[in-house]
């Protein structure tokens, strides 16, 4: 195969911003085709970034014989049904994460790309931080002695009014759950990859500000492989950003005040070091790469089905009452 083809379904701001430029830029890679409800949208998307062919229907786009892959980049609902359309057209499918609403749509967006052929994988692209693997090195080299305490804070301050963009992210039938199922996922995905598996998974929670379809704060409390606990906390309700990831030891620390700017501080008995791990410009790009060389060489994408299956079961347990 000289270049993957894709389709894009979805042009909203992560798109704009991350996912269509990875598409363009990646090597061997090529947009050809995008999809979106609203046509006047569609059209200056589609201008903006040299597209092709454009869809005003996604199905349309998934029956293109010119595609080869299909990025879903639409509400969580939506996962599942276009995933395995996709799947079923021979479209090898890289989907937004969330993977779905529930384990259960996991498990037959997976079967239906097996039972096709095809690749599956989700973007949780924070598996290509370059601080995340140091961290993972850094624990089991015994740097801090033994993992005790995982924390995460993930605050944004978000309130969306009826027909704003984004709005869809705090509307139960679109999402499946608030902050803690949007951004909270991928903290939840990282805690068990980099330093898990985890083993348990409670959540609690609220409405501390806003009266909304969704929780607008939540505490996740895990148990990990090995007896280490974590703690994320995400929220819409808090002025202040946070992004923040701190593993603590018997014998030491790691600490990095925003995760997605790379810089790690290293406590130990031995005084305090700082390191700069930062991730690519574009976080989506290391992710789009993966998927293509996966599909070039017929291998496993770095994060495939299964591992969104495993990030939607710990969001099922924090979400039970």
């Amino acid at each position: 195969m000289a270049e993957v083809r894709w389709g894009l379904i979805g042009c909203g701001d992560i798109s704009r911003k991350r996912v269509a430029p990875a598409l363009r830029e990646a090597p061997g890679s090529r947009l050809e085709a995008i999809s979106r409800g609203q046509v006047d949208l569609l059209d200056e998307f589609a201008a903006d970034f040299e597209v092709p062919k454009r869809f005003a229907d996604w199905n349309a786009l998934v029956r293109d014989s010119d595609l080869d892959a299909v990025y879903v980049a639409t509400p969580v609902s939506l996962h599942e049904p276009q995933t395995i359309a996709a799947a079923e057209a021979g479209k090898h499918v890289l989907c937004e994460k969330p993977m779905a609403l529930d384990p259960a749509a996991c498990q037959r967006m997976i079967d239906a790309c097996r039972a096709n052929g095809v690749k599956l994988s989700i973007a949780y692209y924070r598996r290509f931080y370059p601080i995340l693997a140091r961290m993972r090195e850094l624990v089991e080299a015994g740097a801090i002695g033994k993992l005790a305490l995982i924390q995460a804070n993930a605050f944004e301050f978000f309130d969306r009014q009826p027909g704003e963009a984004r709005r869809w992210i705090i509307e139960r039938e679109q999402s499946g759950g608030g902050p803690m199922m949007d951004f909270g996922s991928h903290r939840a995905e990282l805690f068990h990859h980099f330093f898990g598996p985890v083993l348990q998974a409670h959540g609690v929670m609220d409405r501390v500000l806003f009266d909304r379809d969704v929780e607008d704060t939540s505490v996740a409390l895990f148990k990990l492989v090995g007896g280490a606990r974590g703690v994320l906390t995400v929220t819409h309700a808090a002025a202040e950003a946070r992004d923040t990831l701190s593993l603590y030891g018997s014998e030491g620390s790691l600490h990095t005040p925003v995760l997605n700017d790379g810089e790690l501080h290293i406590r130990t008995q031995e005084g305090e070091t700082v390191e700069s791990h930062p991730p690519h410009s574009n976080v989506h790009q290391p992710l789009v790469e993966d998927f293509i060389e996966a599909i070039v060489n017929n291998r496993e994408p770095a994060v495939s089905g299964e591992d969104g299956l495993a990030a939607q079961r710990i969001m099922a347990d924090i979400y039970r009452e």
